[in-house]
């Protein structure tokens, strides 16, 4: 859906990638994803030297050849030393300590992005418990992302390429990391223009679409079907999409559609049994976008955040603690994050020097 651009690497095309929560599966991961040829890339790691060697030398126990996982003597590493506050990290064991770890590696990778030695932040996943009991109350990596790179518009996207047809599926969250009790009230025609407008340049900028085709979700079952399922989209979405039709004429923008039918056709074009899809997809809320996306492509899909002045991509899964040590993460998520990561920094570079 994008385009590669060939250009020198500089700053724009280097990637930052935190570890993530130390005790989790975001080293396993990272590791085997820069072991592949494909993962050519200029990469610094922020995190912990030992606890990739840790990892790196459990896995060569068990597999000799030790091919599957990246060397890290061979890797550019930020270590950053525990603070001795934070308590020991246990493979595994999610906990304060883990989470203090993963903040602070996050915090060192986004002040020398914003300096301008990075074009791109790839985060490795992190536990928001952990964070919250080490005293970040942060909803998630985002939000995280956009007080510190004092963005006011900031949206949640998830990108995956389909192994199939080589269709990409992309889709913003209106709202994110909230309860579903809340959602209805955070909902408003100001949030939706601010939301859409964000997908629009996306999908331009990063994406090269400048006649982007947009699916917009309903709220309701059916859309409220005429009222009677819930007054949301009578009373101010449909007028609000009207209004969005007269400002974005070049954009196709349909909806609201209703939930349970939003997602039948990106399946078929995803699996190769239709050619024909939108080329973004609004969704109201977390498990309304996200349930369909990992259905479709648990181990493609990218999270990224738009808005920043910087590209940052993630894998779409977790820590994973009950696995740690077994060797079995797959780094399949990571891996698209990285290679999307680069392409969008290239892109964005391609922008700036007019090509």
């Amino acid at each position: 859906m994008w385009e590669k651009t060939a250009l020198s690497l500089d700053r724009e095309s280097k990637l930052a990638v935190t570890l993530g929560d130390p005790a989790g599966i975001g080293p396993e991961v990272i590791l085997k994803a820069l072991a592949d040829p494909a993962a050519a890339l200029t990469v610094t790691v922020f995190g912990s030297r030992a606890i990739l060697q840790q990892t790196y030398d459990g896995w060569r126990s068990g597999h000799p050849a030790a091919a599957s996982l990246a060397n890290p003597e061979t890797l550019n590493i930020i270590d950053i030393e525990p603070d001795s506050k934070w308590g020991a990290i246990v493979p595994g064991v999610g906990s304060a300590a883990s989470g203090a770890a993963s903040f602070a590696y996050m915090e060192r990778a986004i002040a020398r992005t914003l300096a301008g030695e990075f074009g791109a932040i790839v985060t490795g996943p992190i536990s928001k418990t952990c964070w919250q009991a080490a005293g970040y109350n942060y909803p998630g990596q985002t939000e995280l992302l956009a007080e510190k790179a004092k963005s006011q518009r900031f949206g949640m996207l998830f990108a995956a390429t389909s192994p199939h047809s080589g269709w990409t599926l992309v889709t913003l969250l209106a709202t994110t990391h909230i309860s579903l009790r809340q959602v209805p009230d955070a909902l408003t025609p100001e949030l939706l223009s601010e939301k859409l407008e964000l997908l629009i340049e996306c999908l331009r900028e990063d994406f090269g679409l400048e006649k982007p085709k947009i699916a917009i979700s309903g709220l309701n079952p059916h859309s409220g079907e005429n009222g009677k399922l819930g007054k949301e989209e009578q009373d101010w979405m449909i007028p609000w999409l009207e209004t969005q039709r007269d400002r974005f004429p070049q954009v196709q923008l349909d909806g609201p559609v209703p939930p349970d039918t939003l997602w039948v056709k990106p399946a078929k074009v995803w699996y190769g049994l239709a050619k024909e899809a939108h080329d973004g997809y609004l969704a109201m809320y977390h498990d309304q976008g996200l349930i369909p996306v990992k259905l479709m492509a648990f181990d493609k899909a990218v999270n990224t955040t738009i808005g920043l002045p910087f590209v940052r991509t993630s894998p779409d899964h977790g820590t994973a603690f009950d696995i740690v040590g077994q060797g079995i993460a797959d780094a399949s998520s990571m891996k698209a994050a990285l290679q999307l990561a680069a392409e969008l920094a290239r892109r964005r570079t391609a922008v700036k020097i007019g090509r």
